[in-house]
């Protein structure tokens, strides 16, 4: 399945008021659902000296569906398809690689 195959199907799940109209909703949903992946994550540091098992990575990973799930309606919120997201994120990697400045902070390197 590619990216915008994956956008169409979970838009057939999306039971939030105003689908269409409402970029808050799925932004603040990606705010939580990031929340618990960074929480499974400090779990795995505290409570297994900072070894990711199976039972873990499992964990991570649903949380990880749930991010991609919010990404992928936040991008249509604003009109945007999963690829063409996915494409302009590495497009400025490459770009930033290229001028050797992939590391350091700032949008605009």
């Amino acid at each position: 399945m590619n990216l915008n195959e994956y956008q169409n199907k979970a838009r057939q799940t999306a039971l939030y008021p105003n689908v269409g109209n409402n970029p808050v909703y799925p932004t603040l949903g990606l705010a939580g659902e990031a929340g618990e992946v960074a929480e499974k994550v400090k779990k795995v540091i505290r409570d297994k000296n900072g070894v990711f098992d199976q039972i873990a990575k499992d964990a991570i990973k649903l949380e990880l569906g749930d991010v991609l799930w919010y990404v992928a309606q936040l991008s249509r919120e604003l009109g945007f398809d999963l690829e063409d997201v996915a494409d302009s994120n590495l497009k400025k990697l490459e770009n930033r690689s290229k001028k050797g400045l992939i590391s350091g902070d700032g949008d605009n390197r």
